[in-house]
């Protein structure tokens, strides 16, 4: 009988159960308690940055980081279309006015050379998203950046344990993102991270966490009582969900070298794909692999949709991915009209292959075997 292969299996580590059963005993189960310390501590700590906060989702870490950067009304922002609705609407629910751009020729990140010319002297930040975990050419955009005093927010929701010129990425903007959602390499079901690298937003980032109120402080006993100081939400994950985090915080290692092993292989046994025009995972020098992703850019769209028809007729499910933001029906109205030709490619001819921690060596060949067949056999 043969056997389903899905796209994603979230990864269990087996401790989940048992931190969950302790937070449980210490009566502790809303946010901010032991597990959520742990976690933010670690993160921390790895990163070498001022302050991290857990989040319900990148969504809310990156709807904290538009308050924290003080969006208004009338600013512009700068992000790229080929990403997911989360990277926009926090911006857009800020009152800002989100600037398109489009994607690199040989990956699907932003084009750091089309930046400067969207900069006018009402755009306040740039939003780069490491798509597939792979780095965006930081040392260009914080230029860029620097030269018209912007702020970065880095979306590097996919991209725990990956690097720019050894730097992890998340700590190089004035803030960064991750998401822990159970499609991302290390997951708690629905989670996000703050990561606060100006010391100047510090203070603040966690007033807004805790529902606008310095109550964090309180607890630490640095003031007497607490109360309402600033606009905030409640952004605060609870401790359960923490629990399952730290479960695979402690397994980071292990879980990235069997992803990574993962990837290598598909990449070099769908190589000779290359020679036919189909478009590979592009890691630049200064970029590392998290492995976090394998896609395909095939050739058309037809392409792309009869390879997936294929695959799913052998019970292999392979996925494509984003829809470009500005022709989506929210926004294409509000576009400014300039052609995103690069980003249109990605959402039309992109497919993701099944990529997680359990996938067997056998069922990664027959997907690999299913793909060399289809290209075979494809004209």
């Amino acid at each position: 009988m043969q056997k389903n292969i899905p796209f994603n299996v979230p990864f269990l580590t087996g401790k989940e159960t048992e931190f969950f059963e302790q937070a449980i005993q210490k009566r502790k189960l809303s946010g901010n308690g032991e597990f959520t310390q742990r976690c933010q501590d670690w993160f921390q700590s790895q990163l070498g940055t001022n302050k991290t906060l857990l989040t319900t989702s990148c969504t809310d870490a990156l709807e904290l980081s538009a308050l924290l950067i003080n969006i208004e009304p009338g600013d512009e922002v700068i992000i790229p279309s080929y990403t997911f609705v989360s990277t926009a609407n926090p911006f857009i629910l800020r009152g800002a006015k989100v600037k398109f751009i489009d994607s690199r020729k040989d990956h699907p990140g932003i084009d750091e050379e089309a930046i400067e010319q969207l900069v006018t002297k009402k755009t306040k930040a740039i939003i780069p998203v490491h798509y597939a975990g792979v780095a965006c050419d930081m040392g260009k955009i914080l230029g860029i950046a620097k030269k018209h005093n912007l702020k970065v927010v880095e979306d590097a929701a996919q991209a725990v344990d990956s690097y720019y010129k050894g730097k992890p990425l998340g700590t190089l903007g004035q803030l960064g993102t991750f998401s822990f959602h159970e499609t991302k390499n290390i997951s708690c079901g629905e989670g996000g991270l703050l990561i606060v690298n100006d010391p100047d937003l510090a203070t603040r980032s966690e007033i807004l966490w805790e529902k606008g109120t310095n109550r964090a402080a309180f607890w630490r006993g640095e003031v007497d009582k607490y109360g309402w100081v600033d606009v905030g939400s409640s952004y605060l994950p609870s401790e359960l969900t923490a629990t399952v985090l730290w479960a695979q915080l402690e397994r980071l290692k292990d879980i990235q070298k069997r992803r990574v092993e993962i990837y290598n292989i598909y990449f070099d046994s769908l190589s000779s794909l290359i020679e036919k025009g189909v478009q590979l995972p592009f890691i630049p020098q200064y970029a590392t692999c998290n492995g976090h992703m394998f896609y395909l850019v095939c050739r058309s769209a037809e392409e792309r949709s009869s390879l997936i028809a294929h695959l799913k007729s052998k019970e292999i499910n392979a996925v494509f991915h984003y829809l470009s933001l500005h022709s989506s029906p929210f926004f294409k109205d509000k576009h400014d009209g300039r052609p995103l030709p690069y980003s249109d490619i990605y959402t039309d001819c992109l497919v993701r292959l099944p990529l997680y921690y359990t996938l067997t060596e056998e069922d990664q060949n027959l997907v690999i075997d299913e793909v060399l067949k289809f290209f075979a056999e494809w004209s």
